[in-house]
């Protein structure tokens, strides 16, 4: 019998092995095809680019050449005039074959879709191509990201980096922060106070983690500090992979003070002493006020020892009205393809 359950156990990991080995080559096809199926569409968009530059043929060709391809090509789905019209403005938006190949290219057609709808400037969609692929966004939390102009907010933070980390620590550090957090899927009113915004933040913590970005792991809610006998307590305390250091967060319902930063240094200098291990980089702090004077939070770090940051939340965000092209929506899009799908398949 005991034969038999170690020949079970070895049998389960090997299993459980060549599974993994199995998912990632499944990934790595998805990957493969779905490079070759975008460069595909741009070649496409730029082939018909190309002959309406040259030979002067109008927006009317489009729905032409969907028809004679689909006819040509039942089994592919993605040969309609509105995504050929995609096709044209995906050339046109990256003329560089190689930025396609390298970049664009990387990710899903969809996703290229939507900055293309949603983004203006190059470089701005170049680094939302980045983020994409390094964290692996779904299109969901593109939007998301692009509509709480995550661009714009990353890196902004008030803070002391520079002084109190080496490099290259410092500028992924200053990366990690954002100013502001924009904490618009919470429910709270104006007159919360601060533990009913950690109380909602913990509660839906998987949003949370998302407005934080990548690498940030949660550790505890008033995790518990004893120094000279006493108890403090930290509001929230966060493990981050990519920096290897604890990140403690302290929330304030309204502006900032300078003795704030006093509170959290102590913080960091007990965190380092109790909890921070030799392959640990030192702790950060973050205070996320409501509001706060940038000259006074740079005063109220110029001094400390530990790394801070200084960011405002916002609870609500107004969103920017989009400007809408002629194009189709990418919800338009995925209708049709999945319309096609039923058709061909009955």
């Amino acid at each position: 019998m005991k034969s038999e359950l170690v020949k079970d156990k070895s049998y389960i990991e090997f299993l459980s092995d060549l599974k993994k080995k199995i998912h990632l080559a499944q990934v790595k096809a998805a990957l493969a095809v779905n490079a070759q199926m975008v460069f595909l569409y741009w070649e496409i968009g730029n082939s018909i680019l190309r002959k309406q530059e040259n030979e002067g043929w109008g927006a009317k060709v489009i729905e032409r050449l969907s028809q004679d391809l689909r006819n040509a090509f039942p089994e592919i789905k993605g040969l309609s005039s509105r995504n050929l019209k995609y096709m044209r403005k995906f050339a046109e938006t990256y003329p560089d074959v190689e930025f396609v190949q390298q970049l664009a290219a990387q990710i899903p057609w969809f996703h290229n879709c939507v900055l293309i709808d949603k983004v203006k400037s190059k470089k701005e969609r170049e680094w939302y191509i980045q983020q994409t692929i390094q964290n692996g966004w779904s299109r969901n939390v593109l939007v998301h990201q692009i509509e709480t102009n995550l661009y714009d907010r990353k890196g902004d933070s008030t803070h002391n980096f520079d002084a109190t980390l080496p490099k290259p620590q410092s500028d992924l550090a200053k990366e990690t922060l954002k100013d502001p957090y924009i904490f618009d899927f919470l429910t709270i009113g104006e007159e919360a106070h601060e533990r009913d915004l950690e109380n909602q933040l913990v509660m839906d913590i998987t949003k949370f983690l998302l407005e934080l970005g990548a690498g940030f792991s949660f550790v505890g809610r008033q995790y518990n500090l004893e120094v000279g006998g006493q108890d403090y307590f930290i509001d929230l305390l966060f493990y981050h992979l990519k920096l290897r250091c604890f990140v403690a967060i302290e929330l304030k319902i309204g502006e900032f003070k300078p003795e704030y930063a006093g509170k959290i240094n102590f913080y960091l200098s007990a965190l380092d002493d109790l909890l921070k291990t030799e392959q640990d980089n030192p702790s950060i702090g973050i205070v996320l006020c409501k509001t706060k004077n940038r000259i006074i939070a740079e005063y109220a770090l110029r001094d400390m020892s530990k790394p801070i940051g200084v960011s405002e939340y916002k609870l609500t965000e107004a969103i920017p009205e989009e400007l809408r092209s002629s194009l189709p929506t990418i919800e338009e899009l995925e209708a049709e393809l999945m319309v096609n799908l039923k058709n061909n398949n009955k």
